[in-house]
C-alpha cells in the first residue's frame, strides 16, 4: 500500500492519502480541511478516490470530510459511534477552535473492532483505541506493518485526554494491549508530527515506556 502524508489545517494534522498501487484506487485518512490540496494530490498521482475514513471526531482530523465526500461522490467511513457526539457538535466545534463553520454530519459506516476495510486489493483492519476520544480507532495494514493511529500516540507523547468522554486509563490501555502487540517493527503514522515505530516508543517515549508501566 502505498501513502503520501498531506499536513492539512493550522494544526498540521496529518491527513494521509492512501491507494493500491494496482487499481489506483484510494481512501483518504482523516481530511480535517484543506481539501484542494488534497485534491491536488489525488489528481497528481492519478487516483481514483473511493472513500474517507475517519479516526475520530475532532475537527482538525473531520472538518474537510463532508465537503470531499460531496464532491467526490463517496461515503465516510468512520469512527467508532461512541464518537458521533463529536460529530454532532462540529459547528461548536469550529467555532471553537477559529475554523470555517462546519456542519454535523453521520458517516455512511461506523466501525468496530475486527472490521475490514478495502482499498482497491489492499486490506485495512480496524481497531478501537479509545481514550483521547471513546470512538476512535485506529487503521492498521499488516501486509505493510504501518498503523494510521490518529491522536492515540505520537513520537515521544500520547493523546491528550482532558477532552468530554477522555480517559487517560483507556489509552494507556488502547496503547499497551492493542498497539504493542502488534508488533515493535510496526511503523505509525500519527496524526500530527513525525513517524516511528511501536518498538522506539516502547523504549523511549516517557509516558509507555516498558519500564515506566513494569
Amino acid at each position: 500500500m502505498k501513502y503520501q502524508i498531506v499536513p492539512v489545517t493550522p494544526f498540521q494534522q496529518n491527513c494521509s492519502i492512501i491507494w493500491c498501487e494496482k487499481t489506483k484506487q484510494a481512501a483518504v485518512v482523516d481530511p480535517g480541511g484543506d481539501i484542494e490540496r488534497i485534491q491536488q494530490q489525488l489528481a497528481h498521482h492519478g487516483l481514483t478516490l473511493e472513500k474517507i475514513l475517519l479516526t475520530h471526531g475532532h475537527i482538525d482530523h473531520v472538518g474537510g470530510a463532508k465537503a470531499l465526500a460531496d464532491a467526490a461522490g463517496v461515503p465516510i467511513i468512520g469512527p467508532h459511534k461512541d464518537d458521533a457526539f463529536w460529530l454532532e457538535t462540529l459547528p461548536q466545534q469550529s467555532k471553537h477552535f477559529g475554523f470555517l463553520p462546519v456542519a454535523a454530519f453521520e458517516p455512511a459506516q461506523y466501525l468496530v473492532s475486527g472490521d475490514r476495510v478495502i482499498v482497491g486489493e489492499q486490506s485495512l483492519e480496524v481497531l478501537h483505541c479509545p481514550g483521547h476520544t471513546p470512538g476512535h480507532i485506529v487503521f492498521y495494514s499488516a501486509a505493510d506493518k504501518l498503523a494510521w493511529v490518529g491522536d492515540v500516540l505520537f513520537k515521544g507523547s500520547i493523546g491528550r485526554t482532558d477532552f468530554p468522554q477522555s480517559s487517560h486509563t483507556d489509552l494507556i490501555n488502547s496503547i499497551t494491549q492493542v498497539l504493542w502487540p502488534l508488533g515493535r517493527e510496526v511503523s505509525f503514522i500519527p496524526g500530527h508530527g513525525p513517524i516511528s515505530t511501536f518498538g522506539a516508543e516502547r523504549q523511549q517515549n516517557p509516558f509507555v515506556a516498558d519500564q515506566l508501566l513494569n
